[in-house]
């Protein structure tokens, strides 16, 4: 018996179709694993600056602001020093540590 490459592309498309598929993944999990910071931390989305205001006194060490992204669940981080030139656009995702000369944190804001 002969089976012609016309009638074995549909069946070579569909094997193709199911590898791509991530849906039932034989250990449950997710094929991408979930994006972190650089602590391993969940890399978070929109930002909630009520949750980091605690903060404000602390030194804007790595570690602190690290922090404060994760408690805001902000997907990334800017420290804003004084006199500092910084873009105006809003970044829902984004939290804004705004720090004295001495580097302590005096504002918590979104954008």
């Amino acid at each position: 018996m002969q089976i012609s490459a016309r009638a074995l592309a549909p069946v070579a498309l569909a094997l193709l179709a199911a590898g791509c598929s991530t849906a039932n993944l034989p250990w449950g999990g997710s094929a991408t694993p979930a994006a972190t910071g650089p602590t391993g931390a969940p890399a978070g989305g929109t930002c909630d600056a009520a949750s980091a205001q605690a903060l404000i006194g602390q030194n804007s060490t790595a570690k602190v602001v690290e922090d404060a992204r994760v408690r805001s669940g902000a997907h990334l981080a800017r420290v804003l020093r004084p006199g500092q030139m910084v873009t105006k656009e809003f970044d829902a995702q984004r939290l804004n540590l705004e720090v004295d000369g001495n580097g302590r944190i005096t504002a918590v804001r979104c954008g």
